[in-house]
């Protein structure tokens, strides 16, 4: 017999109105020191992201002579 799981992951193909999949929280709902939390972490995300692309810029304008 299959096992229910119980936890849910966010599926980004399912059904938008399926009762089975447990419907994510609205970001205002959420306490504000997760927000905090979160904006935290995704602007150290976007910041690395864009010194790893720049470092990669750098890195291969020495190969064009």
């Amino acid at each position: 017999m299959p096992r229910k799981p119980t936890t849910y992951q966010f599926d980004l193909f399912s059904k938008p109105n399926d009762a089975d999949t447990m419907q994510t929280p609205q970001w205002q709902t959420l306490p504000v020191e997760t927000r905090r939390s979160v904006t935290q972490l995704m602007v150290s995300l976007i910041l690395d992201h864009v010194d790893g692309d720049r470092a990669g810029q750098r890195e291969g304008a020495d190969h064009d002579a």
